[in-house]
């Protein structure tokens, strides 16, 4: 429950979630960090299954030097590794002084060749920047808008990246390589989800892998291999080095630590200017210090990059002041657009970039509309002393890019998705003590609320952070936008799970709020709701019941009787009364929340929708099926007129019904329905989604119910090996399988159905708006 926090503008607005009784929603799961549930509509999930990619097809970045020397080793052992496993991470030598933590080893290189290399061996190929879940996210949304551009015009990202790991499923024999991974738990769901192809994975970070994928350690070039990508890059492909050149080489390549990265921007220097190995040894100094086990690779970069610097400058002064910026960029997929307010002409900036691409200081992209810099450039960069207005190169170039690129109101989705992980790379890189700005608040806030609209909150913390401290410096701790930056900031943390965190910031808003503005202000109202749901989330019903009947009091005083909000207070505290097992509250809440949304939004509005859903729900708990089930029956028949008979939501509805069926005892018209609901789910959703993989679970109590052991048994069996692979081995529900599964087995060893018990999925009855 985020506000809507535009400064100046207007006052927070409560959203809704919606639920049902048995199953939760339904859709793709996007998992991983803040991810939701997604419903894709038929049409879609029918393309998905239908759409196939031409031969050879995908998406790869462009090499930086083009040149692969000294890993023809590594290559075929990586190719065996992914035919055996399906799966390989290219990690960093642990431990290795000369490429801890920086990078520069050539990991991702490895595996642009690979891929280039074996592509017509794969049904598709695609590369994914993996820094984070909300890259990777992106990353997939991107395959679904190339593969399927007609419905992907119309989708926000989460629907995107659904389709996409649906047409996988459907489509087997592709590789998805997974670019600079920095958590392998981000990798976790994607390979339990989509088990029919290929995933590789490069990663600075040696550890963690163990149970995610094998890895694959790659260290330095050896001395030949080194020598050799020296004089290639120095003296051109086509160019035999003499002796003495390949002698002058070798010490060079020994002073730069056979560092894949260094090598390759000495070796664009030597070939940009002319200068020779040995002079360029001498211009670099002292012999690079070294240490056991290698060379300090920022260091060594550095002095590599003073001389080249200076030489760009002299060349194309204005592709300084870009690189400069692009430090505090992300590293990949800059757009050219991005930087254009830095140089507007279109000419001067394909020139200033090509000033930096003949130094190997940056790459493009195959169609040469995004730039890349190596990470290792990028920290160097940062370390650059102060200006004298007391900023880092670039810093304050950085900012305004993003504060102009965040400022147009009529960005759509696909430029938000190219300058987000700008935005968010700012933020996360603001030097200690730099200077608060409004302007830069906004930007951060604008990038914040428009994650939040494509259902995303949880991945806002950082700008959330970013934006709540900017609002501090300038405004004051109890502006009402510091309140909105700190309730929404708040949200965030809740949406990811993070309830410790959540919690107190809600705790100290609300504070404010009542100081501020007063007790009964809409915003106050708003931030006293929102801690609640927090109480409750926490499953602190003796806090959050209290503030729900205090909330819905004065939203009754202030807006009214009928009013959206007082509907939603409500419902609300009707979930807090059922949650607390307090039924003979929550029912009559129920049923005039009900009445009222029929009244004032309509007898097929959502909203109302979930209200009938949440009242069946509350007569189930209650015992009461007489009255449960004629509700869910009606709720399903309007789920079929609203949305069509394999709508997700209708899908859920009708396992509504079935349960409330097997409930009653009337196994005869449950298991019907959850035979029918399971074949939908696995045309519509696929066999291992989640919620085919509830569906089948249901469908194995109700045999099991039924005595019909030759049945349920297999059934329990596929969906426990699914919930493995898909949900891991320690999940809830793998655990509730597993004992299904044994129980059911006990009661044949046993040969009596007397004493075990068979659990549903655990569902959730109700929910908040």
């Amino acid at each position: 429950m985020t506000d809507s926090g535009v400064p100046g503008g207007s006052s927070p607005q409560a959203t809704g979630a919606r639920s049902v009784a048995v199953g939760g929603d339904v859709g793709v799961a996007i998992t991983g960090d803040g991810g939701r549930v997604v419903m894709l509509p038929a049409e879609a999930v029918h393309w998905a299954r239908e759409v196939d990619a031409p031969p050879g097809a995908g998406h790869l970045p462009g090499s930086t030097s083009g040149v692969f020397v000294g890993r023809e080793g590594e290559l075929a052992k990586l190719r065996r590794l992914l035919a055996a496993e399906g799966e390989a991470a290219v990690t960093q030598v642990s431990g290795a002084r000369a490429i801890h933590g920086l990078g520069g080893i050539g990991k991702s290189t490895l595996a642009l060749h690979y891929a280039h290399a074996f592509r017509r061996t794969y049904t598709l190929v695609w590369w994914v920047n993996a820094a984070s879940t909300e890259q990777i996210v992106t990353g997939l949304a991107g395959l679904a808008t190339w593969l399927c551009p007609q419905w992907a015009a119309t989708a926000d990202v989460q629907e995107r990246a659904a389709w996409a790991i649906l047409w996988l499923q459907w489509h087997p024999g592709w590789l998805l390589v997974f670019d600079n991974v920095e958590d392998p738990g981000d990798l976790r769901h994607y390979l339990g989800t989509l088990p029919d192809g290929h995933h590789l994975a490069t990663s600075r970070t040696a550890t963690g892998w163990h149970a995610i994928a094998p890895t694959m350690p790659l260290g330095l070039l050896d001395a030949d291999a080194a020598v050799d990508l020296l004089c290639t890059l120095a003296f051109g492909p086509e160019h035999l080095p003499t002796p003495e050149q390949r002698q002058d080489a070798a010490a060079l390549a020994a002073d730069l630590g056979h560092l894949p990265l260094a090598l390759e921007q000495a070796g664009a220097y030597l070939f940009e200017t002319g200068t020779s190995p040995a002079d360029y040894r001498i211009m670099l100094g002292q012999v690079m210090d070294a240490a056991v086990g290698g060379i300090d690779p920022e260091r060594t970069i550095a002095r590599i990059w003073r001389h080249t610097l200076t030489a760009i400058e002299r060349r194309n002064p204005q592709a300084v002041t870009l690189l400069n910026a692009m430090a505090w960029l992300a590293p990949d997929a800059i757009p050219r657009t991005l930087l254009a307010p830095l140089c507007p002409d279109p000419l001067a900036l394909g020139e200033a970039l090509g000033a930096l691409y003949a130094y190997n200081m940056i790459a493009y992209s195959t169609d040469r509309q995004s730039i890349s810099v190596h990470r290792l450039v990028q920290t160097v960069l940062r370390h650059q002393p102060a200006g004298s207005d007391g900023h880092p190169p670039g810093r304050q170039e950085a900012g305004h890019l993003i504060q102009h690129a965040t400022s147009d109101e009529d960005t759509d989705t696909s430029q938000w998705e190219q300058i987000l992980p700008h935005v968010v790379a700012v933020a996360d890189s603001t030097p200690p003590h730099s200077p608060a700005s409004i302007d830069t608040a906004d930007a951060y806030h604008a990038a914040a609320q428009y994650l939040y609209r494509q259902g995303r909150d949880a991945h806002t913390i950082p700008l959330r952070t970013a934006t709540l401290t900017q609002y501090e410096q300038v405004l004051g701790n109890t502006h009402p936008q510091t309140l909105s930056s700190r309730n929404n900031l708040a949200a965030a943390y809740q949406a990811a799970g993070d309830l410790t965190r959540a919690i107190p910031l809600f705790e100290a808003t609300l504070t404010q709020y009542e100081q501020v503005l007063g007790n009964t202000h809409p915003d106050t109202l708003l931030s006293r709701n929102n801690l609640a749901a927090a109480y409750r989330a926490a499953g602190d019903l003796t806090r959050a019941i209290p503030l729900y009947e205090t909330t819905l009091a004065q939203r009754e005083q202030v807006l009214g009787n009928t009013h959206p909000d007082t509907l939603s207070s409500r419902n609300n505290l009707a979930a807090a009364y059922q949650a607390a097992g307090d039924l003979t509250r929550a029912i009559p809440l129920y049923e005039t929340t009900l009445t009222q949304r029929e009244q004032v939004l309509g007898n097929t509005h959502p909203d109302t929708l979930l209200s009938r859903n949440n009242l069946a729900a509350a007569y189930q708990a209650a015992g009461d099926l007489t009255r449960a089930i004629p509700l869910y029956e009606t709720t399903l028949t309007q789920y079929e007129q609203v949305l069509g008979n394999t709508h997700p939501d209708t899908l859920l509805s009708r396992n509504n019904l079935a349960y409330a069926y097997q409930a009653a005892g009337d196994l005869t018209r449950a298991i019907p329905l959850y035979e029918t609901t399971l074949a939908q789910y696995e045309q519509v959703l696929g066999n291992t989604h989640p919620q085919t993989l509830t569906s089948r679970n249901n469908l194995a109590a109700a045999y099991r119910a039924a005595g019909d052991l030759t049945r349920a048994i297999p059934l329990f069996e596929a969906t426990l090996t699914q919930r493995e692979q898909v949900l891991g081995n320690t999940h809830p529900q793998t655990l509730l399988s597993r004992n299904n599964l044994a129980n059911a087995r006990r009661v044949v060893q046993q040969r009596s159905t007397a004493t075990s018990s068979t659990a549903v999925d655990p569902q959730q009855s109700s929910t908040t708006d």
